[in-house]
Formats: structure tokens, C-alpha cells, sequence
């Protein structure tokens, strides 16, 4: 009997040693990637595509996306902003690209990304936005529809579709340095050429009612957030801080010298000025100050 109970036993466990061993088996043999795409490295299509038949989108006016477009929003532990407007937007830094292991699935406002479209994805420019993007390497351009967030990679500014970084010529490549300029339905290449160059204008909404002082000097708050030897050092900041403040903020540069100065405002009361100071200061800006100007020229 005692014997019997042991042959038993010994009997389950082979059975269950077995059956663990199965599953092991199959999941060590098991294709598919733990993430929700078929493949886990990205790369282009096999073999070589003619895309000379593609155009490029016709920039339009479009309703922001009910998608994509949250703010804060986080990824991967970090907190990222999408900016209020894109108007006067430029910005140099690195662009990647994505291809077959995206291709298909949805992006951040709801399209399906198709990788042989002029489209990029950008981390904090309103979705959908159409910008021109140039390779600095080799001055080919192209315009895209930024209808996608990303990449989240350190150090990349924009992300483009396979079709436009092979037209930029850097598909083989994987990364290359370029200025993204927004451009809107009314904007010529010659306007966008020019707007690398030109002082750009307030950034946002329309300043409240001018605040007279005692010698009939109409005056108000602004918050000066730093000086810059380089009109491109202060559109990316303002850039920045238009995607965290929900105030006007511009770049000012007055005709006695050559910097460039960020500035937000002009507030009527001091008090609020004060609490947008307090934000700036917390959000990597710790320079900022306080300061109070005429509002029939506040670049001074």
C-alpha cells in the first residue's frame, strides 16, 4: 500500500516536471516581442523604394487633433509640454527617423503612420502642424505634417517618416542636423527663409489694457528671462517657455545693442507677474526677473 501511494506521487511529479518543462520550451521558442509591435528593431523596407512620385503636403489651417495633443503629458517618467501656438517657431538640433516597425499603427492623434508619407513626429509642436525641415549636411529640404509625438531619445529634435529622411538623403544614415521651421498656408519658401532671420512677434495671447502711472506713462510688468548673443539662442528658449506659460512672451532686441532678450508679459499687477516669476524659476529658468517698462517700447 505504501508502496503504491510512492509510485503515485513519483508519477504526478513527472507529470508536472514535464509539463513545467513544455511551457519553458515553448516560451523560450516564442517569436514575439513583448512589445505591441511585430518587430522589436526598426528599420526601412527591404530592399530599394522609388519615392520620386510623392509630394509634399499642402500646408492648411486644421483644427488641433482631439488626440495627441494633452498637456503636461509624461513618457517615460519625463514631463513634456505642448506649446500653445507654433507660430514663428525655428529650431536647429537632430533628426531621426522611423520606418517598418511603426508602420501601420496609430499615432498620438489617432492616424495610421504610413511610412512613404511626409509626415514627423515632434515632442511639443501642436498636432497637427506642417513644418520644413532642412539637412544642413547637404541643404535638401522637405515639408511634413507633424501628426506624431516623439522621439524620446536624449538629444533628438524631430523624428521623420522613412519617405522624408530619404529625401533629406541621411536613410542610411540613421540621424542628421537640421533646422524645423513652421509653415502655414499662407507662407511662401521665400517667407520661411526669411523667418530664420527675422525678429520674431509676441507669441501669444494679446496683452491686457495698458496700466497708467502718475506721469501719464503707460507702464507694465514684464519678466525678463535672459539675454542672448544670438537671435537663434533666444527662439528656441521663447519656444520653450510659450509650450509652459499661458502668456504673451516674445524676443526684444533694442537698437543701441545686439543682444537679445526673452521677455513675458506685460502683466498689469504685480502680483501676477510675481507668480509666473515663481514658475519660470522652478522650471529651470532661475535668472528670471522682475522688471517694470514703458509698454510703448518694451525692448529697452
Amino acid at each position: 500500500m505504501i508502496r503504491a501511494i510512492r509510485t503515485g506521487q513519483r508519477t504526478r511529479l513527472g507529470l508536472n516536471a514535464l509539463t513545467l518543462l513544455m511551457v519553458l520550451l515553448a516560451a523560450g521558442c516564442s517569436t514575439t516581442p513583448s512589445s505591441r509591435y511585430h518587430i522589436q528593431n526598426d528599420r526601412g523596407p527591404d530592399g530599394d523604394v522609388d519615392l520620386s512620385h510623392l509630394k509634399e503636403p499642402t500646408p492648411r489651417k486644421e483644427p488641433r487633433s482631439r488626440g495627441g495633443n494633452k498637456s503636461p503629458y509624461s513618457v517615460w517618467g519625463k514631463t513634456y509640454y505642448v506649446m500653445n501656438t507654433s507660430d514663428g517657431y525655428v529650431e536647429e538640433g537632430v533628426a531621426s527617423w522611423y520606418g517598418t516597425k511603426f508602420h501601420g499603427y496609430k499615432t498620438s492623434n489617432g492616424e495610421t503612420y504610413n511610412m512613404y508619407d511626409y509626415t514627423a513626429a515632434h515632442k511639443s509642436l501642436p498636432l497637427p502642424t506642417y513644418v520644413r525641415v532642412t539637412n544642413l549636411e547637404n541643404g535638401r529640404s522637405v515639408i511634413v505634417r507633424v501628426n506624431d509625438r516623439g522621439p524620446f531619445h536624449g538629444g533628438r529634435l524631430i523624428d521623420l517618416s522613412y519617405a522624408a529622411a530619404k529625401k533629406l538623403g541621411y536613410d542610411k544614415k540613421g540621424t542628421a542636423r537640421v533646422r524645423v521651421e513652421v509653415v502655414t498656408e499662407a507662407t511662401t519658401p521665400a517667407q520661411v527663409a526669411h523667418a530664420a532671420t527675422s525678429k520674431p512677434v509676441v507669441t501669444s495671447a494679446p496683452a491686457p489694457a495698458p496700466t497708467p502711472t502718475s506721469s501719464g506713462a503707460a507702464q507694465g510688468y514684464f519678466l525678463q528671462v535672459g539675454a542672448f548673443s544670438t537671435e537663434l539662442g533666444a527662439i528656441k528658449v521663447r519656444n520653450h517657455i510659450s509650450s509652459l506659460l499661458d502668456a504673451p512672451v516674445f524676443v526684444s532686441k533694442p537698437e543701441t545693442d545686439s543682444i537679445y532678450r526673452v521677455r513675458v508679459g506685460p502683466f498689469v499687477k504685480e502680483e501676477e507677474a510675481a507668480r509666473f516669476l515663481d514658475i519660470l524659476q522652478r522650471a529651470a529658468y532661475p535668472e528670471t526677473m522682475l522688471i517694470k517698462r514703458s509698454l510703448n517700447n518694451p525692448s529697452i
